[in-house]
């Protein structure tokens, strides 16, 4: 599946033939940490993502025909949208981040090998802190997979103002918090999952923090949209800057992009 392997900074990039190569790359990813933990008696921690969610149905395959154990998985939903600064989108809602894990995972999972629900962690506004905290009572984050936002976001990390500007290590430290949605993060979201229904986009987010991620033992970003080819080459190849947050991911020990062919073409 692998064509080609380089490195900036400390990203490791490879690329896969199809979108779909992506998603089953990042389906082994998860369930080798999962399996790795479970033999070593460990907790398995990971900070997931939706967008991109197709690795989720293979990833229940794979659970379901090896029969590995969730039971000592946590997964904490990286974000997910709210309709005010207060209030989440209903669970029922197909946009809300719920519905597409219970739809796209948790419910193709055989319940025999399921985590519990309790372990089935999403931000919520008014809880942030705590949320942080759980994190940190399970000793941390072994694995945060995520995808590439068209302005460079991680999560729903949106870039600071261009009238507030900010330090790359101010923006490193942000924590879990809620925030608006920039326009163009709205506009290729409802591109992309809405079927173009800008004005049916939600106007707020909860996002886990830059500090989250970056404090995560591993990151992995999938790059499965032809457009992430503008952004990923600013992301490896700019300056480390707040205004591209995913250019922070360059600090890091040890992140790995996962690409498609046509995504990576004409980037080294």
């Amino acid at each position: 599946m692998k064509k080609m392997e380089t490195k900036v900074d400390n990203i490791k990039f490879k690329t896969a033939k199809t979108e779909w190569d992506v998603y089953f790359d990042m389906a082994l990813v998860m369930l080798d940490e999962i399996m790795k933990n479970n033999a070593a008696g460990k907790k398995t921690v990971m900070i997931v993502p939706v967008g991109p969610t197709q690795q989720y149905p293979i990833l229940a395959r794979l659970v379901n025909q090896l029969r590995v154990s969730l039971k000592d998985v946590h997964f904490f939903n990286m974000d997910e949208y709210l309709i005010s600064p207060t209030e989440e989108v209903s669970y029922s809602d197909p946009i809300s981040f719920h519905y597409r894990m219970e739809h796209e995972f948790y419910s193709l999972v055989d319940p025999a090998l399921m985590m519990p629900e309790d372990q089935r962690h999403f931000p919520k506004p008014g809880e942030e802190a705590e949320y942080d905290r759980m994190i940190e009572a399970l000793g941390g984050v072994d694995l945060c997979l995520g995808g590439l936002g068209i302005n460079g976001h991680i999560a729903f990390n949106e870039p600071p103002e261009a009238d507030a500007p900010m330090s790359a290590e101010a923006f490193a430290a942000l924590p879990t918090r809620v925030l608006p949605i920039t326009r163009e993060t709205k506009t290729i979201n409802a591109y992309g999952y809405q079927r173009g229904d800008l004005r049916g986009m939600p106007e707020w987010c909860i996002t886990v923090g830059m500090k989250q991620i970056l404090a995560a033992k591993r990151v992995y970003i999938a790059l499965n949209r032809p457009w992430q080819h503008g952004i990923v080459k600013h992301v490896l190849f700019d300056t480390v800057t707040a205004s591209i947050p995913a250019s922070l991911l360059r600090t890091h020990p040890d992140v790995e992009f996962c690409a498609a062919e046509e995504i990576a073409e004409g980037l080294f």
